[in-house]
């Protein structure tokens, strides 16, 4: 199969032979007929895999072949995307499509001035990719229209949900034109996400090209258990042992990356920090440093877990597991991408059983565990499995009762090995609020 049997255009097929592609993907494959044949579209792939192509490549060509003219202020197709880095990167890709047709582009989104993009749009745009809390903003100052939108694509729903863009995207619903084309597309569908769809979406077609909610069988797993308080000592060792030349670890707060950024550069290594606490420009700035190697280590939250596209990385580490399980595929999916391999280490402490539990049972599998000498932490990860459960250290024996006099001590209870540490509770998934949007008048009761 090629992308011409898919039915593109000559001047798509020539942007995709510069850039070098040669034959679909799966989610291309299934998705491109279906987008181009008007259908509205759910897709889920794991990452890596081309769904941007999937979705901007027909999108690119139905923009170049029908409708009218864009006119002041409009926007014909809106990309909505969770994070600033990945609204840069989706538009790239679609820069790069489009080079050989007649169409404006442009993204917009948080951290930067709102007057250049407010400027931009004026002329109106064919393409907009947009995160919805700008994407809004410009809305409310008339900066931009939706009278003219054909098709509206979420890509990363699930991470916008989680991010709390629940009530933005419902207000953007009711913005938008009742009859136009919608396609969600993401490495994974909770089921808030098939709910969300289920409210708008018009009979879509459904494409799972992977098993739901499984990592790449490119990326090698495993985990390094350890206490907490050492974790920074054990990054630096393992960085130093394994010759590590280009790593993206992921922290779980803002405070966290800062801080081993920080103590990174006190070692003389050079490492780099993205969080959302940052200014856009200074974000982009690192993401750009490390993709060309000028930057050996960015520490980021989970900002950089979605959509980030970064050439033949090696290496990804959990310095700490993510709250929302579905997060760890999409980090371990910034390596192992198109075809190559990757490694995923996650350094594991007693306090995050629950979250390895909650990974384990979201991908079906049990992360092989290391031990490094030196490093066995005195707070003992209990065991888990792929069933979701923590595995309980079997209990010893109570000590016999004394026996005649009354000398021995009574009701000593069960012994405890020292390094037992109890079952955590259950893990409990946060809940995200899915925004209800109201798709007509009420019906009133007679």
């Amino acid at each position: 199969m090629t992308f011409a049997t898919l039915g593109l255009i000559e001047p798509l097929l020539r942007s995709l032979e510069t850039l070098g592609y040669q034959t679909p993907t799966p989610v291309q494959a299934q998705a491109i007929p279906a987008v181009l044949a008007g259908r509205d579209l759910m897709a889920a792939a794991q990452t890596g895999t081309g769904k941007t192509a999937g979705f901007a490549l027909p999108l690119l060509q139905l923009l170049a072949m029908e409708g009218p003219k864009v006119t002041a202020n409009s926007v014909r197709a809106l990309i909505l995307v969770p994070t600033r880095e990945l609204a840069e990167q989706v538009h790239e890709a679609v820069r790069q499509y489009a080079e050989n047709l007649p169409l404006r582009t442009y993204a917009v989104y948080g951290g930067v001035s709102i007057n250049p993009q407010m400027m931009k749009l004026r002329s109106g745009v064919d393409l907009l990719v947009a995160t919805p809390g700008r994407l809004l903003d410009l809305f409310r100052q008339n900066a931009l229209k939706f009278n003219q939108l054909q098709t509206l694509v979420l890509d990363e729903a699930d991470r916008m949900l989680d991010l709390g863009f629940s009530e933005e995207l419902a207000n953007i619903y009711r913005a938008l034109p009742k009859k136009r084309q919608t396609l969600l597309f993401s490495a994974t569908f909770s089921d808030d996400i098939r709910l969300l769809a289920g409210q708008m979406l018009n009979d879509p077609l459904t494409i799972e090209v992977s098993p739901r909610n499984v990592a790449a069988n490119t990326v090698k797993q495993w985990i390094v258990t350890v206490d907490k308080k050492r974790k920074p000592e054990l990054f630096v060792h393992l960085m130093r042992k394994g010759k590590w030349k280009q790593v993206l670890v992921f922290a779980k707060t803002r405070n966290g990356v800062d801080a081993l950024v920080e103590k990174l550069q006190g070692l003389g290594i050079n490492a780099d920090g993205i969080h959302g606490d940052k200014p856009q420009a200074t974000r982009q700035r690192a993401l750009d440093r490390f993709k060309a190697s000028d930057v050996q280590i960015l520490v980021a939250t989970d900002v950089a877990a979605r959509g980030l596209d970064i050439e033949d990385l090696p290496l990804v580490v959990n310095f700490d597991l993510p709250i929302v399980a579905e997060d760890y595929i999409h980090r371990i999916g910034r390596t192992g991408r198109a075809g190559s391999t990757g490694e995923a280490i996650s350094l594991v402490c007693a306090d995050e059983v629950n979250l390895l539990s909650a990974i384990e049972m979201l991908t079906r599998q049990t992360l092989k565990r290391q031990n490094e000498p030196d490093f066995e932490p005195e707070h003992r990860v209990p065991d888990t499995d792929a069933s979701g459960q923590v595995v309980k250290k079997p209990k010893k024996p109570k000590k016999p009762k004394a026996s005649g006099g009354g000398g021995g001590k009574r009701n000593l209870g069960r012994w405890v090995d020292s390094g037992e540490v109890a079952p955590a509770e259950p893990s409990i998934k946060p809940v995200r609020k899915v925004p209800v949007f109201n798709t007509g008048p009420r019906k009133r009761k007679p």
